[in-house]
């Protein structure tokens, strides 16, 4: 059976709207500083198959991060498969989704977490307008600002920062590698009306990275949907610009 939080629907009803009510009552400087110890990438939170040993264990005999991530509430069980005996367990809901990546952010964006925000409260209404060139050119130019240290001299910081900018958005479904026939898409991110597809290449071209998406076949996937694909190959240089450098939409 699913539960509920007493604490957020009772504020809820006191101030009559909807909040952040639960995240906002904690702060998880604990949870990431226990990510970064068991190298957790921000993506790989969610959508976890897993026996129960796996999760409803001591958190101080854990040897992954996925037993603290259960017991203090950022993910939860959504399936159980009886004949198998294993568990899904994902992020409960949005307000969780949304309060915990925005307490990633930083990590990614350092000290532009306030004019970051307000970047993706943008993109996000271009987004919904379909509109994805005005919104990949409101964030290269945001990332034009984003400080930046030789740490990060790796594609899979960029990818994670990337990912969690898109996870931000509100109101829509991502997925990152999701699996198709054919293969894995980089980011797969569904509006009310779009189904966006985007393959990001590092160092290597916005054409390049299209032509896997097509070669791939990954909109077969979506075929069903009733919505307009829209297949988007982004560039990102990693070595000198540190920035989305060109990007192809078909």
């Amino acid at each position: 059976p699913d539960i509920f939080n007493p604490y957020s629907l009772l504020n809820c009803f006191s101030k009559e709207k909807i909040g952040a009510y639960w995240f906002g009552s904690g702060t998880p400087t604990f949870l990431i500083e226990m990510m970064r110890k068991f190298k957790v990438l921000p993506s790989s939170i969610g959508n976890i198959y897993a026996k129960q040993s796996s999760f409803d264990a001591p958190t101080e005999n854990m040897t992954s991060i996925i037993p603290l991530l259960y017991q203090s509430g950022y993910i939860t069980i959504k399936d159980y498969d009886k004949e198998l005996k294993l568990y899904k367990l994902d992020i409960p809901n949005k307000e969780i989704s949304i309060g915990l990546y925005e307490s990633l952010l930083p990590n990614y964006v350092t000290t532009e977490i306030d004019e970051g925000k307000v970047v993706i409260a943008r993109m996000s209404a271009l987004i919904n307008s379909g509109d994805i060139d005005g919104a990949l050119r409101l964030l290269q130019t945001f990332l034009e600002t984003v400080p930046y240290c030789d740490n990060t001299l790796y594609e899979g910081h960029y990818q994670q920062m990337l990912y969690i900018i898109f996870a931000l958005l509100t109101d829509y479904r991502i997925i990152v590698e999701q699996r198709t026939a054919k293969g894995r898409t980089d980011i797969t991110l569904e509006t009310h009306n779009h189904v966006f597809i985007m393959e990001l290449k590092f160092d290597k071209t916005a054409d390049e990275a299209l032509e896997q998406i097509e070669a791939k076949r990954y909109a077969d996937a979506f075929a069903l949907s009733g919505k307009k694909i829209v297949k988007v190959g982004i560039a990102f240089n990693v070595k000198d610009e540190r920035n989305i450098t060109e990007w192809v939409i078909r």
